[in-house]
Order: C-alpha cells, then sequence, then structure tokens
C-alpha cells in the first residue's frame, strides 16, 4: 500500500526536519521546500495528501501560497504554520481555504491530530449533503457550500430562522468531514440552567460542589476527535461566553474542581436564528467570541425562500409518515405552494402529520393542513398564541401514552389501537420522545 505523501514547506532547516521526522513516524512520506515557488513546482509536478506551510518565507506569504492552492491544487488539504496568539492571520488562513493551522511552538500531539484529520479527507466517500432535500437556487448553493467548509476545520455559525433545519446542515458538515467517525454532540445553550453551564460543558470532579458524587465527564470532553455543536449559542451568558472563548483559542478545558487542563481536539460549529451582530453591538455578546465563531457563515434559507422545494418536501414526509404523496388533492398541493411557512420546514412537518392523523387514510385537501391565519401572503407573519406545533405534539403524545399503557406497551397492538401503521408509531415515538 503506498504511503501517504506530505509537502513541507519551511525555511528554517530545524523546523522542516522536526517535521520530517514526526511524518515519518506516522509512516508519511515527506517533500521539503524552503520557498513559496519551491512548493508551486513541487505542487505541479506530484499529488499530495496533505501540505503544511510556514507563513513568513523568503519569496512571499504563506497565505498567498493558500489562496494560489485553491486555484490549483484545490484537492490538497493544507494547514498553516503560525506565530503563537496571532489569531488573527489563523483565521484569516482559515478564510482562504486552509484546512487548519498550527501554532509555534509546535505541539507534537495537536500536529498529529490535524495531519491525522486531514489525511482522512482523501477517504470521504459519497455526498452526505445530498441528504438535505431540494433543488431549489438557494438549497444548491446551500449544499456546495457545505461541501465546502465540511473539508475545514474553521468554526462555521449556521444563522437561519427556527424551523429551517439548522442543525441537519451541521450533522452534514460533520458527516462529510474527515471528523466523521468521531462523535457529534449537539447542545441546546439555552436548555441548561446557568449555575450547571460549567460543570454540563466542562465536566466536575468528584466533591467539588454539593452534589458532585462522582466525577462527571464535559460535553466538551464527550466531543473529542469530532464536532460540539452549540445550538441557540446567543442564549450563552456572557461569563459562559468568556470561556467558550479559551477552548476555542486554546483548546483546552478544565473541570470544575480540577487542578489542571485536560488538552481536547473539538471543532465548533454553531446555530441561532437571533441576530448576534445586533447582540454584539447592544452588548449581549462578546465581540471576539462572535468572530472566533463566525470565521464562515452558512445561511439556511427559509422555506418561503424555497417554494419549488415543497412539494418534494412534502411528499418525503409523507412517505415517512406511512402515506404517499397521492392523499393530496389539487386544492392541498397549490395551497401548499402559496403559504409563507412561518413556521419554515418544522411547520410543514406538523402540518401533514396532523392531516394524515385527523385523515384517517383519506384524500387531505386544503382545508385538513390548517394553514395559520394571515400567512398565505408570503410574508411569514406568526399568529399569536401557542405554537401550533407544539399543541399537536402534546396531544399525540399524550394519546400514544394512553395507548402504550392500555397494551401495556406492547407497540404492535398500540399501533392497531390508534389507527396507525407499526412505522408510524415508531416514527412518532421517537420524534415525540417518548421512552
Amino acid at each position: 500500500m503506498q504511503k501517504p505523501l506530505a509537502l513541507v514547506i519551511d525555511d528554517e532547516p530545524d523546523i522542516r526536519e522536526l517535521l520530517a521526522l514526526t511524518l515519518g513516524r506516522m509512516d508519511i512520506e515527506t517533500v521539503l521546500a524552503e520557498d513559496v515557488s519551491g512548493a508551486k513546482e513541487q505542487l505541479g509536478s506530484r499529488q499530495f495528501d496533505i501540505c503544511l506551510t510556514d507563513m513568513r518565507l523568503p519569496d512571499g506569504d504563506g497565505l498567498d501560497l493558500v489562496q494560489w492552492m485553491q486555484h490549483h491544487a484545490a484537492g490538497v488539504p493544507v494547514a498553516v504554520i503560525t506565530a503563537h496568539g496571532n489569531v488573527e492571520t489563523a483565521v484569516q488562513a482559515l478564510k482562504l481555504g486552509a484546512f487548519d493551522f498550527i501554532s509555534k511552538p509546535l505541539d507534537l500531539g495537536n500536529l498529529r491530530n490535524i495531519i491525522g484529520n486531514a489525511l482522512k479527507l482523501s477517504k470521504k466517500d459519497g455526498d452526505e449533503a445530498s441528504r438535505l432535500l431540494g433543488e431549489s437556487a438557494p438549497m444548491q448553493n446551500l449544499r456546495q457550500m457545505i461541501d465546502r467548509v465540511a473539508r475545514s476545520q474553521a468554526p462555521i455559525h449556521i444563522s437561519g430562522e427556527s424551523g429551517t433545519g439548522k442543525e441537519l446542515v451541521a450533522r452534514l458538515i460533520h458527516d462529510s468531514g474527515p471528523r466523521r467517525d468521531g462523535p457529534f454532540v449537539p447542545v441546546n445553550c439555552g436548555a441548561i440552567p446557568a449555575e450547571l453551564m460549567e460543570s454540563e460543558f466542562f465536566g466536575h470532579r468528584k466533591g467539588s460542589f454539593t452534589g458532585a458524587v462522582n466525577d462527571k465527564t464535559g460535553l466538551v470532553q464527550s466531543a473529542n476527535a469530532g464536532t460540539l455543536f452549540l445550538d441557540e449559542i446567543a442564549d450563552l451568558p456572557l461569563p459562559m461566553q468568556v470561556k467558550l472563548l479559551r477552548v476555542i483559542q486554546e483548546q483546552t478545558v478544565r473541570p470544575v474542581g480540577a487542578a489542571g487542563e485536560e488538552q481536547v481536539d473539538v471543532r465548533i460549529l454553531s446555530a441561532t436564528h437571533k441576530d448576534l451582530a445586533k447582540m454584539v453591538k447592544d452588548g449581549d455578546f462578546r465581540e471576539d467570541l462572535y468572530y472566533r465563531i463566525n470565521v464562515i457563515e452558512l445561511r439556511v434559507p427559509a422555506l418561503r425562500e424555497r417554494e419549488d422545494d415543497v412539494l418534494q418536501l412534502a411528499a418525503f414526509i409523507l412517505e415517512r409518515l406511512g402515506s404517499s404523496f397521492e392523499v393530496l388533492d389539487d386544492s392541498a398541493r397549490t395551497g401548499l405552494m402559496k403559504y409563507a411557512f412561518p413556521g419554515n420546514v418544522r411547520e410543514l412537518e406538523n402540518m401533514l402529520e396532523r392531516a394524515v392523523t385527523l385523515s384517517g387514510g383519506g384524500t387531505i385537501s386544503e382545508s385538513g393542513l390548517a394553514f395559520r391565519a394571515g400567512s398565505n401572503d408570503q410574508q411569514g407573519v406568526t399568529a399569536p398564541g401557542k405554537d401550533l406545533g407544539n399543541q399537536i405534539d402534546d396531544v399525540q403524545r399524550q394519546a400514544i401514552v394512553e395507548a402504550l399503557e392500555k397494551t401495556r406497551y406492547n407497540k404492535t397492538a398500540a399501533a392497531k389501537l390508534l389507527g396507525l401503521t407499526f412505522r408510524q408509531l415508531r416514527y412518532r415515538i421517537k420524534k415525540l420522545g417518548i421512552e
């Protein structure tokens, strides 16, 4: 089996020798270059699996080489070696297309992690982003961006309205990149009480506070070698934002009550439906953290911006519910195309689930879809009162729990009692979080 091939570019002989030795111990063949022109010559003549380049070179700049490689050697992951603490340069390298960055003095453990992740890129198979349904122009653009940013280790911020599928986008970025074999740990930042946040994120040692009867691993450590997805990051209180910034910058965490810090290898993805830039301006979100998590921003389009996708999504959801697209009559299909969907894809799912449940297997017309009043004007105006989807979930959850109790948790019998197929019941149990 042929060894992976790496290109190392640095004008300091000692650094080149150290990198070549480290790569050699990982069973990677190394080619050395000491300037930009030598690197370009090598990249034009051989196929490399990874490239490591210093920032300051005798005849140019490492950032210029990164930019050149995006057009002339786009398939080669490139990591930039930066001076310690030079955050601005590292962020600029990631924006230009670098896979990752390494700070001097070199941490060989971190270096090995970066190289290992880069080599996994060449083993990627399949197009994970194809799982994101829709052929409208906004969705095609989004899938292309996911494929592009998945190759990088840059922090990604995913913006978009509630219900658009931001967590799905985060999962696809993870599944499409070199960390796909590692854990994907989603965290709803708005669901953790402020007094428990530090313990939940970083873990704690036994006896560190009242109730800490055992050591506990934090969410950050649980995502080691994988991806930490911080959903609704705008809900993090300011003191926790400071601690998160340190995790991103130093890649270390200190559990509550621990004497020292622990090294972690985690990629940060974040999301919110709020306007983070406005929150920074208002003093509700730290500016330095904003620029660290928002190296690259992906915006997930609202469903009303991708109207050509509505019927395709409806067909997929109905099939998952054990029904068929043919149950929708012409009035229902026309209504779906005209509706503004203030609740986006989540509202479409809830709407169809309710309609299928109430139809009893018959045809569904526009009147059976329960569109919100005032939302057919494509403006996305939300009707007042409790969210319709939550009301439907509550009713369904109660009915399923009662059926399961009556049948002593025999799911086949419960499905029959509810007038559902076994597949439909299993889907609802999973969706509603019924144990």
